[in-house]
């Protein structure tokens, strides 16, 4: 995406982000340490995240990781106490995952969102960044989906998703607690496993062929770097930010996308289709309108562009 983003955080800052071990945490957290903050402090239960995620800069003097649970409210105000900005990206992350353990998924992604919420407007915090996801609009009614169209999950991870949102607005209502809703499409990049891009880049590194449930689906994907831009741009703004898509705005056909795995890869595997899973939204490309005016990202023309950075390793070794 365009532009520099400014000044984020000061030498005085500390601040926290929650998941920040995992995938898109750990991202974050690397671009926080570039700049001047004074502390960043991770609590992570080390579900889905990974400490080698943050293994570039154990030495920074800076960080500080936290072995805990966001479900466990003294830990929660142990990490968040004296902090200016909480990123909250600590969720049971996929829909796949949140049908497999339903207790987990509400326990994390509900009761967890609340106690980071309570002991941010109890400790002071002035802004929370709350990552939501495309899952909230289920399947859309129309494309492209902007920030006016109704919440209508259709999976459980979605729904946790809109809960989440539900209480963000509560305690800026009633606490006054500043908070920021990113609607955050497909992201994709190093460290992630367990989506489809990185499965499929491992079964194409195995000689497999690439499974597709389905077929039909259309996905906005977007670059992890980009995504922590927008992250770190929503808790640098000065003003309120209503809900904001962090979406490419263009529609990727998922047969398309394992096509380009292929060939990227120099892979003669072929594409099975098997049938499609009920869970799974099956078509979305969000409106960047508003992460453009608010936010001043303009995505890239191609938001597959990164994806060879990914696969081309692959490409010298045996087919």
């Amino acid at each position: 995406m365009q532009n520099e983003h400014p000044a984020v955080h000061t030498s005085t800052d500390r601040v926290v982000v929650t998941g920040g071990a995992g995938f898109v945490g750990s991202h974050l957290v690397d671009a926080l340490l570039r700049t001047d903050v004074r502390e960043v402090v991770v609590i992570d239960n080390l579900t889905r995240g990974r400490l080698a995620n943050l293994a570039d800069n154990r030495t920074d003097p800076r960080l500080v990781v936290m072995e805990a649970d966001i479900r466990d409210v003294a830990s929660v105000g142990r990490a968040i106490e004296g902090a200016r900005t909480v990123y909250h990206l600590a969720a049971q992350s996929t829909v796949m995952g949140a049908a497999r353990d339903l207790d987990y998924t509400f326990g994390t992604n509900v009761t967890g969102t609340f106690n980071v919420l309570k002991a941010a407007a109890s400790g002071g915090v002035e802004r929370v960044v709350f990552t939501s996801s495309r899952e909230v609009y289920g399947e859309p009614l129309t494309l492209p989906v902007d920030e006016s169209h109704p919440l209508m999950s259709i999976n459980l991870y979605g729904s946790s998703k809109v809960a989440g949102e539900a209480l963000c607005r509560a305690f800026a209502r009633e606490r006054g607690l500043r908070t920021v809703v990113l609607r955050v499409a497909n992201a994709f990049g190093p460290r992630d496993f367990g989506r489809v891009i990185p499965h499929w880049i491992e079964q194409a590194r195995e000689g497999s062929d690439l499974v597709v449930y389905g077929g039909e689906q259309i996905i906005d994907f977007v670059w992890v770097g980009d995504v922590v831009e927008a992250i770190m741009r929503a808790g640098g703004a000065e003003t309120a930010l209503p809900p904001i898509n962090v979406a490419s705005g263009t529609g990727t056909k998922i047969l398309d996308l394992a096509r380009r795995i292929l060939q990227l890869a120099s892979r003669s595997s072929q594409v099975r289709v098997m049938p499609p899973r009920s869970i799974e939204v099956t078509r979305y490309v969000g409106s960047p309108q508003r992460m453009i005016q608010l936010l001043g990202l303009t995505p890239p023309a191609d938001p597959l562009a990164n994806l060879a950075l990914m696969v081309r390793p692959l490409a010298g070794a045996a087919a």
